[in-house]
């Protein structure tokens, strides 16, 4: 099986640069302790089982000091991918007065930084809050937003349903920028069918929106025991609301390994699909995510 993986994410526990990886501390992962361990390109190549890997995305992890993690990349990656196709989406706080050093630090740092993610999740159970700051209120940030079209690069969107309005209003004031919705959306709120139809009308206006493409990853983030049967409505009504050329099936590796391994990912995503046409499919398992990264 042919995939190009739009999602992945590569540490060190010898780079003391993930924080939250060597002192792990309950959250919405639940025990991520079997984390803890060196993943990079050989890890991955060991694990992917009869996947045939062609191409794929790094995104930030996280990092402590998120210029480092670009530099660490940038050499083990040269080193180590058996020259495989490869974009950076790094992390940078558009919030601080210097973000648009820290893009070219990045851009300097390496040349397949193709993007950007900065984490925006905010929740009012601490469970599940990443960031506790809405960022997308931030006069400073919205203003330096618009940095990302300057220098070509896209927008990860990482968010919850509830904050999608919002984000759609941001989206639609910057039209020269990709943004591309992480891991679904991020169904969080699953008791009773409120959060579910926030969920959907959520994407169902985010989908009104063309500069946004989805990935179709991490559901074991909320969903520890993931199987076609439960992450089927969210597959179909992504698929269903954005048409296949702007949606990505994605791995979400390492997080995922706690939940399955990388071939059960795909595989899964492989049976949701499987009566679409061969177009279809590599538009989704392939061909959509080289045209969004640039690969």
């Amino acid at each position: 099986m042919r995939v190009v993986d739009p999602h992945l994410h590569f540490w060190s526990l010898a780079e003391q640069n993930q924080g939250w990886l060597s002192q792990p501390v309950h959250n919405l992962l639940g025990d991520y302790t079997p984390m803890v361990r060196d993943f990079g390109p050989q890890q991955l190549m060991a694990e992917r089982g009869e996947i045939e890997l062609e191409a794929f995305v790094h995104v930030e992890a996280n990092a402590d000091n998120p210029l480092a993690e670009t530099q660490w990349l940038s050499q083990l990656l040269t080193r180590k991918t058996a020259d495989l196709p490869y974009s950076l989406v790094v992390h940078v706080n558009l919030a601080a007065e210097d973000a648009e050093q820290q893009l070219l630090d990045h851009i300097a740092l390496s040349p397949r930084v193709t993007g950007v993610r900065q984490i925006l999740n905010v929740h009012a159970d601490p469970l599940f809050d990443y960031v506790g700051y809405h960022f997308m209120s931030d006069e400073r940030w919205l203003k330096q937003l618009s940095l990302l079209a300057q220098y070509n690069l896209s927008f990860d969107l990482q968010i919850y349903p509830d904050q999608m309005a919002q984000a759609a209003q941001v989206i639609a004031q910057h039209p020269d920028i990709q943004f591309i919705l992480n891991h679904a959306g991020m169904y969080v709120d699953r008791v009773g069918p409120q959060g579910w139809c926030t969920w959907r009308d959520g994407i169902r206006q985010l989908a009104t929106l063309p500069n946004v493409a989805v990935k179709l990853s991490g559901f074991g983030m909320l969903d520890h025991e993931p199987t076609a049967n439960s992450i089927r409505p969210l597959v179909y009504e992504v698929i269903d609301q954005m048409g296949v050329e702007r949606v990505m099936f994605a791995s979400n590796y390492p997080v995922e390994s706690l939940y399955c391994s990388y071939e059960e990912i795909w595989q899964c995503f492989a049976a949701l699909v499987a009566n679409a046409s061969a177009t279809d499919k590599e538009a989704m398992f392939a061909a959509n995510a080289r045209r969004f990264y640039r690969l």
